[in-house]
């Protein structure tokens, strides 16, 4: 499985992580001929090598040249609904993974912006990121990851910076609002430099695509890239660095990965509804999902239901929360996971095949358990008790030993 781990020791923008793909191996002229595609008249993309504090990089760069200027020179950013965006994305030919991964990043960013400006999402109009260097950046960056074939997307700690930005609205704090909503569940630190240090297409794309938060994942590295940005941030290169490589050993999943716990309590709802509600978060991806019986207040007896899922998922989990049960209110914890690797054996026995799925730890197994699923059909194929069937494939497994 090929994951990507992007390094943002020094901040992101959207350029910077295309760049950095590029750097890392994507085909520059497939991602040139991508974007070419896409109904903008008049842009252009090209790269650039340079230097950041002795360490080479690339630089992607977006040239609208049907661009259009004020009285006075300045750019004038057409105000692009989600609609108009993502009009453009169905009309441009790229490959489904890519187009798919687009619009889940402008779909996120319409909801960030919604919420700061207390509208909706079919009534906001982009500003910055309606621009065509930022539907470069964004489409690029996802068609980039799909010519590197990325399965999976890593990320570090996100630097926000400090002090204030010259924006559309006029001059805001820093993160910008929306870049602030886009990160709620996602670590972050403060540095490392005054002004922007993340933008809000970089934060969309690592929070609509990154399947954890954290320290790199366990892989072999395939390959290295540098994206430059066009600050100055000397004695830090102004570089975003990934890293490419297959997922590690026998694994099929990290060892470790930061996640998103949510929970709601619940005290006017059927157990039918509880039920209901955590199959359709199961369903929607969630990593898990449960209840608990609680006491509130007033000493009433209630459920507190909660699911736990990447970054990338929260927003839909929290859609069917509100929209499945009575809650008026979710509450989200980052939480950091350690898990052991897996690997699946299968074992042949009286009931005929059945799965068995084996945990390590440093290579060292710890744990092993027959899949249910297996279980339950052979157990119904051949009228016999599942725990029967559970412990023919548990005796199987063993004597491989």
């Amino acid at each position: 499985m090929n994951v990507a781990y992007f390094d943002c020791f020094a901040g992101a923008g959207g350029d910077m992580i295309v760049a950095s793909l590029i750097d890392a191996g994507a085909d520059a002229a497939a991602v040139s001929g991508g974007l070419a595609g896409l109904p903008l008249h008049g842009l252009h993309v090209a790269t650039e090598a340079v230097v950041r504090e002795g360490l080479g990089a690339l630089r992607f760069i977006v040239d609208d040249q049907a661009h259009e200027h004020g009285h006075e020179g300045h750019h004038e950013h057409p105000h692009r609904g989600l609609t108009d965006v993502l009009d453009i994305i169905a009309r441009g030919n790229l490959p489904p993974a890519a187009a798919a991964n687009a619009v889940k990043v402008f779909e996120r960013l319409a909801k960030a912006e919604a919420k700061v400006h207390r509208t909706t999402v079919d009534k906001v109009h982009f500003h910055e990121v309606g621009a065509v260097d930022s539907i470069a950046d964004i489409v690029g960056a996802c068609l980039a990851m799909e010519l590197l074939k990325i399965e999976k997307v890593y990320c570090s700690a996100i630097p926000v910076g400090w002090g204030t930005i010259q924006c559309a609205h006029g001059i805001l704090p820093v993160p910008a609002p929306a870049t602030a909503e886009l990160l709620i569940g996602a670590p972050t630190v403060p540095g490392p430099m005054e002004g922007e240090a993340t933008t809000p297409t970089a934060a969309a794309i690592f929070t609509s695509l990154a399947s954890g938060f954290g320290p790199p994942p366990a892989m072999t590295v395939t390959s290295v890239g540098y994206g430059a940005g066009t600050r100055q941030t000397k004695p830090l290169p102004n570089l975003l660095r990934v890293v490419i490589g297959q997922a590690g050993g026998s694994e099929t999943e990290q060892t470790a990965d930061a996640v998103v716990e949510l929970s709601a309590n619940i005290d006017d709802a059927t157990g039918e509804i509880i039920g209901l509600a955590i199959e359709r978060l199961l369903a929607a991806g969630c990593l898990d999902a449960w209840a608990s019986p609680i006491v509130m207040k007033q000493s009433r007896p209630a459920w507190q239901v909660s699911a736990l899922c990447a970054q990338a998922d929260v927003d839909a989990a929290e859609g069917i929360l509100f929209a499945e049960t009575t809650t008026f209110g979710v509450r989200r914890r980052p939480a950091t996971r350690t898990k052991l690797s897996r690997e699946w054996a299968t074992v042949e026995t009286s009931y005929g095949p059945i799965r068995v799925k084996v945990g390590r730890r440093a290579g060292v197994e710890v744990t092993a358990s027959p899949e249910f699923s297996d279980v339950r059909a052979a157990a119904g194929a051949h009228h016999v008790s599942a725990k029967e069937v559970y412990a023919a494939a548990m005796a199987a497994y063993r004597a491989r030993e």
